[in-house]
């Protein structure tokens, strides 16, 4: 569906598709273990978040330069331009990298080129979110936050992503408060497979504006009530949910419930190589499978731009683009 909307719930890494990791396997001299793109692909069923992380790292190993990180970047723009993508805030994984020997700098500065001709090639403003691997120790997450001061001019958020279960967003109360006093804006992963408890964490110790996932809130009445008073966005990513197993089927999402409860969703593709559809795909699976008629739909990328982290002035304007949207 090719509604004007904005993805806020992205990770670049999620966006390699088999064929571009070949092509930069080939590229850096890089033998991976599978002999085609189409076995690779096969690769990509999971039973759970930490077998999609196991392979989600392995492939890293094909990102290497500068240019590996724009060409990334750049394929992504191209795929969201064409599904109707207006603005896009970009997760990245800088310790993912780091540990492979890759600079900070390097991904940054690769990501950055892409990102700083995106307007201009795909009609596409975009934000740049660094995120914490919730999986790794609280000291390490402190050591790439002060590594990424040099380069805070191009990053607009700090994130949480990574293993959920027993990573509780109190383990990185210190450097959200370090992200505060900087002026970042601060989001975090929180009630995917972990419990609603980690969503008050997330609101009440590390201050975040935004909710990614969030669709366990369902279970805390009190939570829904206070996501709704305050209209905290939370960035539901349907398809990546049924393909974790946080939801047996799509047509059993929360997200009609979610809108109904009159919580400010959003619909979002997450790691799209991986869970079979980018933002407007996401769209049209929900679309297909939920009672959602397209005053819902237009909600829903509505709600985009209201959560992103955008001027007034350019909110307005991509909110005009919505209303004269035309379902045909």
């Amino acid at each position: 569906m090719s509604i004007p909307k904005a993805e806020l719930h992205l990770h670049i890494e999620g966006t390699l598709e088999p064929e571009l990791a070949f092509a930069l396997a080939a590229r850096n001299g890089i033998e991976l273990p599978y002999a085609t793109t189409g076995e690779l692909r096969r690769a990509y069923s999971f039973s759970d978040l930490q077998s999609f992380l196991d392979l989600y790292y392995a492939l890293m190993a094909v990102l290497r330069t500068e240019q590996d990180f724009a060409d990334l970047a750049d394929a992504y723009l191209a795929r969201a331009a064409e599904q109707g993508v207006r603005h896009a805030e970009i997760f990245f994984d800088p310790q993912a990298h780091t540990v492979r020997g890759i600079g900070i700098g390097t991904v940054i500065e690769g990501l950055a080129r892409a990102l700083d001709s995106s307007e201009e090639r795909h009609g596409i403003s975009t934000r740049l979110i660094m995120c914490f691997l919730r999986d790794e120790s609280a000291e390490s997450a402190m050591e790439i936050f002060e590594a990424a001061r040099p380069f805070f001019g191009r990053i607009s958020a700090v994130g949480l992503d990574s293993a959920e279960v027993g990573n509780p967003p109190s383990k990185f109360r210190e450097v959200y408060a370090a992200a505060a006093e900087a002026g970042l804006h601060r989001v975090a992963h929180a009630g995917e497979e972990g419990p609603p408890a980690y969503i008050w964490e997330a609101l009440d110790l590390l201050g975040v504006e935004r909710v990614d996932h969030g669709i366990r809130c369902m279970e805390d009445p009190a939570l829904v009530e206070r996501l709704v008073r305050d209209q905290v966005p939370l960035t539901v990513c349907p398809l990546s949910n049924v393909r974790l197993r946080c939801v047996d089927t799509l047509a059993e999402h929360p997200l009609p419930a979610m809108l109904d409860a009159g919580l400010l969703v959003t619909v979002n593709s997450d790691d799209p190589a991986y869970f079979g559809g980018y933002a407007g795909d996401n769209f049209d699976a929900v679309r297909d499978a939920l009672p959602l008629d397209a005053d819902a739909l237009r909600t829903l990328a509505r709600n985009s731009f209201r959560a992103a982290f955008l001027d007034d002035a350019v909110r307005e304007a991509y909110l005009a683009e919505v209303e004269a949207y035309d379902f045909g």
